[in-house]
């Protein structure tokens, strides 16, 4: 086994900047020109088969993630971020994540398994959840066959731990393909570049302990609530924050547009514009069935006028599995909003009329319930 790797915040100097500049370059350009070249092929040739198409769609989606991940980054070195502090349990918030991308995972042919003791920390909500699906994204593109999900108490000092443990070929990913042949990223990705960020900007303390053929992530918690224990107190809750200053505090969740008119989809892409999400539009339910198949998004956003027979067996497909997952649906007139608490349904519903002034605080109230 390696020694392992205990993280620490870098000094703030630029050469560490620069390195990250350069990766997003690299994690960017090299899928876009790989993507670049099945296009240009499918210019000359006027055709492309199901697994060429899967591919193009896979190497855009790297590129784009990158690209996300870059914007964030650049958020945390803006040094603007305020948090709120609050108590939290980190095992329900992990248990959510998980079973959210449980269908990415059984794409991917990768088996999780999870062994979650009761565990309520103090942090920033927002934060806490981007770093969950930060570890999951990391841990996903890297692991192979298992992946491994524990938090226990620690005896002394009883610091909340979260630990994620994978199998792989190498200690270095990069000479494993994907399942259509691309390369998967390196231990040191930008996913895992995010992971460092956010765990430095909570105060966490960051381990990461790899062999040749695993790797083992533990991420501990200084700031666990937990009963008096020999003299030592409660952890309380900082005073003296007011709300979040995050300008965008759902960046990076990913919605799912399905509108048939472009009218519509113009509407709510400039209504969430400024929100910096990962959003994806399809025109039809047959379209939202494939694009589900491979994983599901935070939330989906529905023209009424496309919610058949077809979409409510796949919303009932995707609440029996997750039942606070968010819908929103948006009707093709008036300015009503009803907020998925008030719903005899359990999602929400907005009126066309109201979509550029309340679609961003529906959706904020909706992700922020199911955390």
């Amino acid at each position: 086994m390696n020694d392992p790797i205990y993280d620490k915040p870098p000094e703030p100097d630029e050469a560490h900047w620069r390195e990250i500049i350069g990766q997003i370059g690299t994690e960017v350009g090299l899928p876009l020109s790989a993507a670049l070249e099945r296009v240009t092929v499918l210019a000359t040739t006027g055709k492309i088969d199901r697994a060429g198409l899967r591919m193009l769609r896979e190497e855009i989606e790297r590129a784009r993630r990158a690209g996300m991940i870059g914007q964030q980054l650049a958020r945390f070195a803006s040094g603007r971020i305020r948090q709120t502090p609050e108590q939290i349990s980190v095992t329900q918030m992990l248990r959510e994540v998980l079973l959210q991308r449980g269908r990415e995972a059984t794409a991917r042919q990768i088996e999780i398994s999870q062994a979650l003791k009761p565990a309520e920390v103090v942090a920033d909500a927002t934060l806490l959840y981007a770093l969950m699906q930060a570890v999951v994204d990391w841990s996903l593109d890297l692991a192979r066959k298992n992946l491994e999900f524990k938090i226990e108490i620690k005896a002394w000092p009883p610091y909340g731990r979260l630990s994620a443990r994978f199998s792989h070929s190498s200690s270095d990913a990069s000479d494993r393909l994907t399942p259509v042949g691309t390369p998967l990223p390196s231990l040191d990705s930008m996913s895992w570049r995010l992971v460092q960020q956010i765990s430095w900007t909570l105060g966490l303390v960051l381990d990461r302990t790899v062999s040749d053929s695993e790797t083992t992530l533990t991420i501990e918690f200084p700031r666990t609530v937990h009963d008096e224990i020999e003299g030592v107190s409660v952890v309380e809750i900082d005073q003296g924050f007011g709300v979040s200053e995050n300008s965008k505090p759902l960046a990076g969740s990913h919605v799912l547009v399905v509108a048939g008119s472009r009218d519509m989809r113009s509407l709510i892409k400039e209504s969430i514009r400024h929100m910096g999400l990962l959003v994806d539009f399809v025109g039809s339910v047959d379209e939202a069935e494939e694009f589900c198949r491979e994983a599901l998004p935070h939330a989906i956003i529905y023209e009424s006028v496309l919610a058949n027979e077809k979409f409510q067996k796949l919303r009932l497909g995707i609440s029996m599995d997750m039942p606070t997952f968010v819908f929103i649906e948006v009707a093709p007139e008036g300015g009503a909003l009803q907020l998925s608490t008030n719903s005899a349904d359990n999602h929400a519903r907005i009126g066309r009329d109201a979509v550029m002034q309340s679609l961003p605080s529906a959706l904020i109230y909706e992700l922020s319930r199911t955390v």
